[in-house]
Parts: C-alpha cells; sequence; structure tokens
C-alpha cells in the first residue's frame, strides 16, 4: 500500500516536471522525463512492485537468489578453469593428436631436422651439433624465412 502511494506520487511529481520543461517549449526533453515519470505508475499497475514486496520479505525467494548465485559461481568458475586449461578435454585431445611440427615451405636443412614429417614428435630430432661462436648456423632459418619474402 505504502509503496503504490509512493510510485503515484513519483509519477505525478514527474509528469508536473514535464509539463513545466514542455512549458519552456524544452520538448524533448518534457516527452523523456515525462516516460520516466510513468515507469513507477507503470509498475504499480502490471502488480512488479507487490511482487518485489513480497519477495523482499520471504525466506523461500532469498534461498533461491542464494542458490541462484552459487549456480552462478560455479558456472564462472569452471569457464574460468576451462580458459586456463586450454578448452574442453576433446579439444586438447585433439590438439595433441593432430600436433606437426611447424616448417617454413623454403626452409633451410637445419630448420628441417632428420625425419622431421607429420607426427614426429621432440624425440626424433638428433642431438643439435655444438656451435662456435661465430658460426652463422643459428641465423639459416632466419635467414631462409628473409629470403622467402624477398628480403
Amino acid at each position: 500500500m505504502i509503496a503504490e502511494t509512493v510510485c503515484s506520487a513519483a509519477s505525478a511529481a514527474g509528469l508536473g516536471i514535464a509539463v513545466v520543461a514542455a512549458y519552456r517549449k524544452r520538448f524533448l526533453s518534457a516527452a523523456r522525463i515525462a516516460a520516466y515519470a510513468l515507469v513507477p505508475i507503470g509498475l504499480v499497475m502490471t502488480g512488479v512492485v507487490g511482487w518485489l514486496s513480497d519477495t523482499a520479505f520471504s525466506p523461500t525467494a532469498w534461498a533461491g537468489f542464494g542458490l541462484l548465485g552459487v549456480a552462478w559461481l560455479l558456472f564462472a568458475g569452471t569457464r574460468a578453469v576451462e580458459r586456463r586449461r586450454g578448452g574442453t578435454r576433446a579439444e586438447r585431445k585433439a590438439a595433441r593428436g593432430g600436433r606437426t611440427d611447424a616448417v617454413a615451405p623454403a626452409a633451410s636443412a637445419p630448420s628441417l631436422g632428420a625425419g622431421a614429417g607429420a607426427g614426429a614428435g621432440p624425440a626424433a630430432r638428433p642431438a643439435a651439433a655444438p656451435r662456435s661462436s661465430g658460426s652463422s648456423d643459428d641465423f639459416s632459418d632466419i635467414e631462409a624465412i628473409l629470403k622467402k619474402h624477398g628480403i
């Protein structure tokens, strides 16, 4: 009863302000104020205000809101863990099964390694030969990429 009275008074005050704004030839502002002023009385007429007042004092409703909060926390937590792991279990399994070594089309021999191909893992690579500090072998794959692009 009190909520309906307060909403009606707020609507009446808002409509009064809209009339004053229209009198001052601010019609767009007056229309916007009138729209806001009609919201509280519309909520009273549809029964939303009564439902909210009944819900605010209902322990069952608060328990329901608590359960919705727990469900949301569980959902958000599982999504965060899933993102950290890198997708669903099926996506991780597919990524592990289809792993291939990426090699540039015109890559030099050191970057290809011996026996590199589909399904060759890190164990199939030969041990790297000791390099001297002046050797250009460590830049050969970079040189191949640059040559490929004409640089």
